[in-house]
């Protein structure tokens, strides 16, 4: 893998088909996961926890019944974990919509849309199973439908063989 100038605020980047991902440790703890254009190339991770989160994600893109395994900083709002915790239990293959776990955790869908979007960890909570009533929705706080973000959603759950992407 190469590294650009612009990649280092990473710990280690993992090339997929989309662009890329971004891999931010600190202190042991993986602190952030990002989406990243294809304008960001590989770089090889700069210590073991961005190591074993490269390897994580890399078994993902190759293989969406992986499950991750990763020492999480601990980061969000007590709503936002509540909201996160009930994403984490969505199936691959599956989707709910904002309202199916604003009922979950007796709240609103916008605020589900808001805790999905501050979710600093995509992948390992997969925000992406979560949809619009009538469609895809947005993703990563971006609803352009032709956008990176939602072309990346799209990705992600085709991916993961769900109907209809």
């Amino acid at each position: 893998m190469k590294q650009t100038s612009s990649s280092s605020l990473f710990s280690a980047i993992v090339e997929a088909s989309f662009g890329a991902i971004g891999i931010r440790t600190e202190d042991r703890v993986v602190r952030e996961l990002v989406y990243l254009p294809a304008s960001f190339h590989g770089k090889d991770a700069i210590d073991p926890v961005a190591q074993k989160a490269a390897v994580q994600v890399e078994r993902y893109l190759s293989d969406p019944d992986f499950h991750f395994d990763l020492p999480l900083a601990p980061i969000g709002t007590p709503f936002q974990q509540k909201v996160w915790a009930a994403i984490g239990e969505i199936p691959r293959g599956k989707v709910l919509t904002y309202g199916d776990i604003a009922r979950r955790v007796q709240s609103a869908p916008r605020a589900v849309g808001q805790a999905c979007g501050a979710n600093w960890f995509p992948l390992v909570i997969p925000c992406h199973r979560v949809t619009a009533a009538t469609g895809l929705g947005g993703f990563s706080h971006h609803d352009d439908e032709t956008g990176f973000h939602v072309g990346v959603k799209r990705w992600l759950l085709a991916h993961e063989k769900v109907a209809g992407y």
